[in-house]
């Protein structure tokens, strides 16, 4: 349902450079990179056309980018060892602990296994998976 995210950024060869080598590790690469000047560096990145993805630009209307309370992305993972996986890879590379890697709930055949965390602009995004260990 959901094509992609964007998550605003006041630093486009930061965010580029976090997010190229943060979704590398779920083998995401970038699909699309559009001018600095004519589209604020709109660079998309997801693991192929059709599937969802993750777009970083500065904000069209100019303003500085700013994180939300209450907004958040997040990104299913097979197995739990990859979102322990990125939730590490995102912490090396500059982001910033919300909640790591565990259950919330019950263990079962719905086990909710998450972390969250931030990017270095501050947009918080979540890996999960669901399912028994």
């Amino acid at each position: 349902m959901i094509g992609y995210v964007t998550m605003g950024t006041n630093d486009l060869p930061r965010a580029r450079n976090f997010y190229a080598q943060l979704l590398a590790t779920i083998g995401a690469s970038e699909l699309m990179r559009m001018s600095d000047e004519e589209a604020n560096g709109f660079t998309l990145y997801g693991t192929g056309w059709g599937q969802p993805g993750i777009a970083v630009t500065r904000p069209y209307d100019g303003q500085p980018a700013e994180r939300g309370n209450g907004h958040m992305a997040a990104i299913v993972l097979d197995e739990r060892v990859k979102v322990d996986s990125l939730h590490a890879k995102a912490l090396e590379l500059g982001g910033t602990c919300e909640g790591g890697p565990g259950v919330r709930g019950e263990e079962g055949d719905q086990a909710f296994y998450a972390a969250y965390f931030r990017d270095p602009d501050g947009n918080k995004l979540c890996a999960f998976r669901i399912g028994p260990a």
